[in-house]
């Protein structure tokens, strides 16, 4: 989903403030149609919904926006996420190292981007042609 937000910070360099403010709301909302479904997918958890943000950057290195889960609020969001693969993996019990058991994985960032990808994609693309258009760059 980053193509277009790379694409303008590669022909304009640093992207300017104005633009900034213009672009950002617009790049959340696509970025909240992936939190929504993923807070919906992991709502069999009490703390990972309110662990899923939504940040954006515009920086060379790690251009677009990103859905992400607070390790610190959801600590258990990783294991269940398993990658975005269903399967199994395995943990000590209450941290004992001697007694492990293995436990069903219950993506949710995964199949939520995978659900919204097209769409999210969509208003991105919209997103940056409309606010480099409204500031005379087409």
């Amino acid at each position: 989903m980053a193509d277009e937000i790379e694409r303008l910070i590669r022909d304009m360099g640093r992207v300017p403030d104005d633009l900034r403010r213009k672009l950002r709301p617009k790049l959340r909302a696509a970025g909240r149609l992936v939190a929504d479904d993923a807070k919906i997918r992991s709502s069999w958890s009490t703390r990972i919904p309110r662990a899923i943000s939504v940040r954006t950057s515009f920086t060379k290195n790690r251009p677009g926006v990103s859905v992400v889960v607070d390790k610190n609020k959801a600590p258990h969001a990783r294991p269940y996420e398993h990658g975005g693969r269903p399967g199994k993996f395995r943990h000590p019990v209450f941290g004992n190292r001697e007694v492990w058991v293995s436990q069903v994985a219950r993506p949710f960032l995964a199949p939520a981007f995978d659900a919204k990808n097209d769409e999210a994609g969509r208003l991105i693309t919209e997103a940056v042609d409309e606010t480099t258009r409204d500031a005379g760059f087409h």
